[in-house]
This record gives C-alpha cells, structure tokens and sequence, in this order.
C-alpha cells in the first residue's frame, strides 16, 4: 500500500471538515459542539443525533408538517422520549430488532427517534412489499416487534404472530392495537439513559429480481454530510419537500441533512402526487426538493397550465437520486424550473459514488457527473483490469469510505483494488464525468453485438409522444436475443409502432432497434420508482392480446 493510501482516510477527513466548516455545519470555534455530536452518534445513531441536536439549537422551529399540522423539534424529541419508555416498558431496548413499515409521516419519525433513544437496531421495511416478502424479510432480520401503520396489517397474515405491532397511524384499525401515540401518551416525556452505543439501521435493497437483501448501515462519519454538499448546496432555515420514500436511503439521508441544516420538512403520508407536490412547493415557499426521477418526470408530464398556476420560483435545488437522469428529464427540467437540478448517484451498498450539477448536465446531458469529496470510481473489465481510456465501457467499482460491509445474510459485493462492484457499468468522457451506460445484468447480446437498455431507453424519451420507455432482451432463436421496447405514450398522445422502429434506426445501428413494440399504459414500478424489468421479462404479449 502505497503512501496515499494510507494517508487517504486523513485527508478525506480534512476535506469532509472544510466543506462542513464552509456549509455552516462545523463551527470550528466550538469544538465542544463536535465532540458532543461525535459521541450522540456513536450512542443513537445519525437520525437521533440530528433531531437531538436541532431541538437543543432550535427547540420552537417547526421540524416536520404533515396532514395533522407542524411540530417542532423540541416536541418531536420530547415526545420520542416519551415512546422511548413505552416501548421500554413493552420489553424494548437495546438488542431489540424492530421494523418501521410506513408511509411518510410524523409516526415514522417518532419510530425512528424512539429506536435510536432504546438502543434498538432498526429494518427499513418497503412500502410496496407483498405479505410473502414482508414475513422472510422479518424471519431473516429476526424482528421482534413492527411499528407500522393500520393499512399494511393485512399483510401480517403470513408473518410470526409473536412479532408484536405497534401501530404508527392507527387510521381505521380496531381498537386494542398498541400506537406509538398511546404509548407516548402514557409515559414521561423524560430522556432514558443513553444506550452505549448505537443500534445501527439496515436499509432494504430494492428487491427488483426477488426478497429484498438486507444492507446494514452502521458507519457514522461527516463524510456522509459532507459528500452530499460538496456538490449541491442544500438551502439552510428554509422548508424543503420530500417526496422520496422515508425508507429508503435517498428520503431518509436528505430529512437529517435537511435539519441539519435547521430546515422544516414537508411530508405527504399517502403515495406520491405530482400535484399536490407542485402546490406543496409553493405553498411553503421550499428552497428545495427531494425526488426520485420518475417522480420528477411526473412533475414536469403535468399541463403546463397547471406548472404555471403556482409559484415555484423560491426553488434553489432539486434532488433527484435513484436512478440517472435522462438528457430529456434535465432539458425539460431546466425549462420550467431553471438551473437547480442535481442528480446523485448512489446506491444502497456502496453510498455515495457522484453527483451531476446543472452544469454537467447541461454540458453532458445523461452524465451521473464526478465523485464529491473522499470518493473515488473506477471502471474496470471482465478480467478486472483497470480501464481508463475515454469512452471505453467497464463495470463502475466505488470506495466512498462508507460503503457497506457485507449483507445481513452474510452475501456481500466484488470487491477490487478496495473498490466496491455498484453492479452498474459506465463509462468516462474525456472531461472525466462518469455515465452508467446501464446494469451489467441487463446487457443484452443481439446477434454478438452488446447493448445496453439505456441507451435506447433515453432516445425514446426524447420522442414528444413517448413518456416513459423500457427495453429488454427476449430469446430468440436467430439472434440469441432481440430487443423488445415499452412504450407508455404521453397523455392524448397514440404512438405509431412503425415509426417507431425507424427513428431509432436513424439514430443508432442495426442491432440497437426494438424488433418489438409494445405500448403499455405504465411500467412496472416499485415503491422507490425502480423499474420491475423482471415484470417486463416476463410479459406474454398473446396473454395479455
């Protein structure tokens, strides 16, 4: 190991502290607040740390709205003490495994505050989950109690029936069910004693292709903050709209920026609305916003009439992670709204990899854009081999220093020169911005020739009928594979399959044109906005007429 290398972790650390310092987060002149935030860490955990933080530093600002009103930080610590002794006095503390199934709301963040408090190691749950997949992912995680709101009961049929449920919305379920604002109200708002150390967080993957894989999250370090602000500069004493799902990474990382930079955040606990989103924005007079991109694609499919009707203009930043940007999304997106989108490029195991501003998008349209601070990329080929000529395409490999350590089943990720396999490949342009060219998995081999999705996917888009557009790879007996394309046109909008077929023929070679077709009304989707290509694999286009 070279003498970089072992200076590396050294000198991320100073970089991380000098944006922190520059953004208002770091006060060098009290180190004692360092100190106390560094060690609240290794006791409860990020999220608590923050709330506890934010409600010593701002105890009468609003922290959260929602449907039922504002609270501030001082409440919504206070009164997570006092669900910290409820669930103390219910056998909960630190050991405990508990899992969080909500939708995005106050009940959720009194969970996730309460649990850190205990000590107690937190699962994630999605959303969009199935009764099956719920019941193997709290067998595997070995939950003991699920805090979750009354819609998802139904789906704890075939779940352990000693897991104990807490309800955090308790909307039209029969009485005798635990909630999170009984126990609450039935005990002191005081502070328990503090854990020795922290719980930690296991985030779900996407489980696009099967049960969800479970991604613990136990490293706390500033460069977490630090990465996401070397490159976007998330507004300070502002509100801020989050769309993107509390259970996954991007929502929740950017509600414990988002207070830590003493903002009030904006939560819809039903599923996502591009209108009530637009009219939220303006409402609040938001600085910012939180999206997935299909999210934000749906932003801007909506009439222009309705665009125009709110005022929208206190926006400085959009933050769209998930997925890339199309070229199409980020022109359309600069239109209506100016230069404030970022796009980040992130995933469950390997955290933060790179962020595109409005300029590398404008410059670059579809770039992912380049590794912030104290992160590294690298491509690499089949026999891993370090690639580095612009244009040459390689599995993208990421060392972020907080990337994950293995998954909860013992399973973990190619690991190369220290670098982590995001399972994405990409290439360089000569400037040096990264682009993920699509899944490694997903590549299609037509007739010998390699394709990725991606890149036909984006084309399509840029078609004024064409909303959204998927291609994969089916069997076929000539070619070994053959491209099949879905459509869903734009609202009003009737596509002409022909036309189709020719346009991407005018634009891209032989081997790259769909042979197939296929107009749909959506795609396949899950919760975080994933697209469900198995789902699409697997379409039988004679069943479905």
């Amino acid at each position: 190991m070279g003498l970089q290398e072992l200076t590396r972790p050294l000198t991320d650390s100073l970089a991380a502290a000098s944006v922190l310092v520059r953004r208002g987060m770091l006060d060098p002149l009290r180190p004692d607040h360092t100190l106390r935030a560094a060690r609240d860490a290794s006791r409860y955990g990020p999220f608590t740390t923050v709330l506890r933080a934010a409600a010593r530093r701002w105890p009468a600002r609003t922290a959260v709205i929602d449907d039922r009103g504002g609270l501030t930080f001082a409440e919504l610590d206070s009164r997570s003490d006092a669900l910290a002794r409820g669930l103390a006095a219910g056998g909960h503390g630190a050991g405990t495994v508990l899992g969080v199934l909500c939708r995005d709301h106050r009940g959720m963040l009194l969970a996730l505050a309460a649990a850190g408090k205990l000590g107690a190691r937190v699962v994630l749950l999605n959303t969009g989950f199935g009764g099956r997949q719920l019941a193997e992912v709290a067998v595997r995680e070995r939950i003991a109690a699920l805090l979750l709101d009354a819609e998802f009961l139904p789906l704890l049929a075939a779940a352990p029936e000693a897991i104990a449920r807490i309800l955090t919305r308790a909307d039209g379920a029969e009485p005798g069910v635990p909630t999170v604002d009984g126990l609450a109200a039935a005990h002191a708002p005081e502070p328990l004693p503090a854990p020795a150390r922290a719980g930690g967080l296991v985030i779900l993957t996407s489980g696009t292709t099967g049960t969800p894989k479970g991604a613990p999250r136990e490293k706390v370090s500033p460069l977490q903050s630090a990465q996401f602000l070397d490159r976007i500069p998330l507004p300070r004493d502002s509100a801020m709209v989050l769309a993107a799902p509390l259970f996954h990474g991007t929502g929740l990382s950017q509600l414990g920026l988002g207070w830590a930079l003493g903002n009030t955040v904006v939560l819809r606990p039903g599923r996502f609305d591009p209108r009530w989103t637009v009219a939220a924005v303006a409402e609040h007079r938001a600085a910012s916003l939180v999206v997935v991109p299909t999210m934000l694609q749906r932003i801007v499919d909506l009439p222009a009439a309705e665009l125009a009707a709110h005022d929208t203009s206190a926006l400085r930043v959009i933050f769209a992670a998930g997925s890339s940007v199309s070229p199409d999304l980020s022109r359309r997106t600069a239109e209506l709204f100016g230069d404030v989108l970022y796009n980040l490029y992130a995933s469950t195991e390997v955290a933060v990899a790179a962020v595109a501003t409005p300029e590398d998008m404008r410059l670059a349209p579809g770039t992912v854009g380049r590794p912030p601070v104290g992160c590294r990329v690298a491509l690499y080929d089949e026999r891993r081999a370090r690639i580095t000529e612009p244009g040459a395409v390689g599995t993208i490999f990421v060392s972020s220093g907080l990337s994950f350590a293995g998954y909860t089943d013992g399973r973990t990720r190619e690991t190369v020169d220290g670098l982590l396999s995001s399972g994405d490949v990409g290439h360089f342009d000569a400037e040096g911005r990264l682009f993920v060219d699509g899944r490694d998995d997903d590549m299609i081999i037509s007739g010998g020739e390699n394709v990725f999705p991606l890149e036909v996917e984006n084309l399509l888009v840029e078609r004024a009928d064409i909303a959204e557009a998927a291609v994969v790879g089916v069997p076929d007996a000539d070619f070994g594979q053959r491209l099949r394309a879905f459509v869903v046109p734009v609202e009003g909008a009737s596509v002409d399959v022909r036309e189709i077929k020719d346009y991407v023929k005018a634009d891209l070679a032989r081997h790259k044109v769909p042979r197939e077709v296929i107009v749909l009304d959506e795609l396949p989707r899950n919760a975080t906005g994933k697209l469900l290509r198995r789902a699409l694999l697997d379409y039988d286009p004679d069943a479905a007429g």
